[in-house]
């Protein structure tokens, strides 16, 4: 079975200028080819609906990264009806722990540094 993994956009994989996208996280893209090419399968779990969720996707995928599902797990549906998508990871600046760099006088991000091996283990382990 592949592990899903759930993954915020901004703060995430971009910095923080909602509605706009901001720059690039360092080392986001990176590290999501390398879970893709692990064999992972990407869920982008967001607030960001209609344009703003179009501009995303589009912005990711012209950085080479797609993903199995959008703010939904895909198979999900034959076993819940919940609202809660379900992931085996979720990568999140508001989530607890997560590891985040914090720029002079700018919102926290996601420090790939330190989340992306954590990740890759977790997807070579399984």
């Amino acid at each position: 079975m592949s592990v899903i993994i759930a993954v915020d956009f901004d703060g995430t994989i971009v910095e923080h200028q909602y509605p706009q996208i901001g720059p690039d996280v360092p080392g986001a893209f990176e590290w999501l080819h390398k879970l893709q090419g692990a064999g992972a399968l990407l869920m982008l779990w967001t607030m960001r609906d209609g344009n703003t969720l179009a501009a995303a996707v589009d912005h990711c995928e012209a950085h080479g990264v797609t993903f199995w599902g959008i703010n939904r797990n895909l198979g999900q549906a034959s076993w819940s009806q919940s609202a809660k998508q379900y992931a085996h990871l979720y990568i999140d600046d508001a989530a607890l722990g997560c590891p985040l760099v914090t720029p002079d006088k700018a919102r926290a991000y996601v420090d790939w540094s330190v989340a992306g091996p954590l990740a890759l283990e977790a997807v070579l382990a399984r």
